[in-house]
């Protein structure tokens, strides 16, 4: 792939589904509506699975044993700023991932969705070509652009296709993640007139004052902690899950809340890392307060959609303990983590859907023996509903093991308290998820609104198929995803323990 721009091929690839599908509707005739939402879905699904091709030939291109950054491409752009990009071993499983889940979501919209089909396509395209220049990027400016722009589409699909409270859900959403970035563009800026660069290579290089990394790193903590979301401000994720088309919700949780902790692993570890040490044992509590304290919410909540959004937030409560470890096995977790989480809570929500889109309800008062009705169905969300609770040979179990250990190990101070907290998050996951399957799946079926629905068609089975393999397979074997993490994580470790250290 010597001398191809396979990089912006992955990025901007998606554009080319939106301009085909308004191009298809610009010149549509009067009467053939079916058939431009029919002919956007073909599009959107094609575009996004050719998106996924480029991806795995990028990934199977890519040096393992290279901590540095791979397939970089660089350009003069304007005012001193380049267009850069470039990817490491953190950050090319994260465009695999992206690039994975969004066929799987237009597939699973296939239905669900008959209202401005076309506009809608348009939207989850132009979102996966944010997410993955997120992941890409190479420069300040041009990550800030990626990291706001994919805002717009995403309050868009909330705000338009969401739920009957979908407005407000959206503009929380828009309102939480916009402030909590202003204070990162000020830092971006101070730190290109002080650096005199905006390659984020060469500011992981740059030295900032022990004090100056102090404010730098609360202005990018202020914007990925909202982004995660952190307890407390977590508030809008639950009310954009709820209110979001399954597919959002599958994004949403699959890919937009891991640009939090890829912005810790990118900027506040190897940028400020005097600050990240002081402020580790601040993250230690934040994340223990999120994985006890969202878990009992989560147990209390009468909303499936609702239940599994708070679960998110418990679970990147152990990617956030994992980023601050300050060791190898800490961080490979914490990104193990987030790749898991990515799959199972996906699946989950697309679980959801299944049920919503029969019922039209996500009521779990609603729901009673499915198993007798859905025995498919009450497999799949068997599988998933263990990986969610991290039992061992899923996926669930590698992240976070490896975040307790690693946090059990830190060099921060207060590591064995941390572990021993977080791992009653374990215990309390287990009781609302498998309270959750028990009310929903067993028993006998008491609402006779039940008695017609249907088991999972081939569609949904087909999507349900490659989440379930991604789960057991990294479970059984999780050097899939550790091997090529390691060599950038030992590198980004061991950088930030020079740092931090002198």
């Amino acid at each position: 792939m010597t001398g191809i721009p396979i990089l912006s091929a992955i990025t901007f690839a998606p554009l080319i589904g939106v301009l085909a599908i308004l191009v298809l509707r610009i010149f549509a005739r009067p009467g053939d509506e079916d058939a431009v939402k029919r002919n956007s879905r073909w599009i959107a699904l094609w575009t996004t699975l050719a998106t996924l091709a480029l991806s795995i030939l990028m990934v199977a291109g890519f040096d393992s044993s290279n901590p540095g950054f791979q397939f970089t491409e660089s350009l003069p752009w304007f005012a001193g700023a380049s267009y850069r990009m470039g990817v490491d071993g953190i950050s090319v499983l994260f465009v695999l991932l992206t690039a994975f889940l969004m066929p799987l979501c237009i597939a699973a919209s296939w239905k669900s969705i008959e209202d401005r089909v076309a506009e809608y396509m348009i939207a989850f395209l132009v979102l996966e070509v944010t997410m993955i220049g997120v992941f890409c990027t190479l420069d300040l400016i041009q990550f800030y652009i990626f990291f706001e722009f994919g805002l717009i589409p995403m309050f868009l699909i909330i705000g338009i296709w969401g739920g009957k409270n979908k407005v407000y859900a959206a503009y929380k959403f828009f309102l939480y993640t916009l402030l909590g970035s202003v204070l990162m563009l000020a830092a971006i800026l101070y730190m290109a007139a002080v650096a005199g660069t905006t390659s984020i290579p060469e500011l992981m290089a740059y030295k900032f004052a022990p004090g100056v990394q102090i404010w730098l790193f609360l202005a990018f903590f202020a914007s990925f902690a909202v982004k995660m979301p952190m307890w407390p401000v977590h508030t809008w994720l639950p009310d954009a899950h709820v209110e979001a088309p399954t597919a959002g919700s599958v994004i949403l949780a699959g890919i937009l809340l891991k640009m939090g902790g890829y912005g810790f692993l990118r900027f506040s570890l190897p940028m400020f890392p005097h600050a990240s040490s002081v402020f580790a044992p601040m993250v230690f509590g934040l994340s223990v307060i999120a994985i006890i304290y969202t878990s009992l919410v989560a147990f209390r909540q009468t909303d499936i959609k609702k239940l599994i959004a708070y679960s998110s937030v418990a679970h990147m409560g152990f990617v956030t303990m994992g980023i601050f470890s300050g060791n190898l096995l800490g961080v490979q977790g914490a990104v193990f983590q987030m790749i898991s989480h990515g799959l199972v809570s996906g699946a989950l929500f697309l679980c959801v859907g299944v049920v919503y889109d029969r019922m039209h309800t996500r009521e779990i008062a609603f729901y009673g023996g499915l198993v007798n009705r859905m025995p498919w169905y009450a497999a799949v969300f068997m599988l998933f509903t263990m990986g969610n609770v991290g039992l061992p040979a899923t996926s669930g179990f590698v992240g976070e093991i490896l975040t307790m250990t690693g946090v059990y190990g830190a060099s921060w101070g207060s590591g064995t308290w941390t572990a021993l907290f977080a791992a009653t998050g374990v215990i309390l996951s287990a009781v609302y998820a498998l309270s959750l399957y028990r009310r929903v799946v067993f028993g006998e079926i008491v609402n006779p609104k039940l008695a017609g629905i249907t088991d999972l068609d081939w569609r949904e089975v087909w999507i349900f198929v490659p989440l379930i393999i991604g789960t057991l397979v990294l479970g059984i074997y999780p050097h899939l995803v550790l091997g090529v993490t390691q060599a950038a994580a030992e590198r980004l470790v061991d950088a930030w323990r020079a740092a931090a250290g002198g």
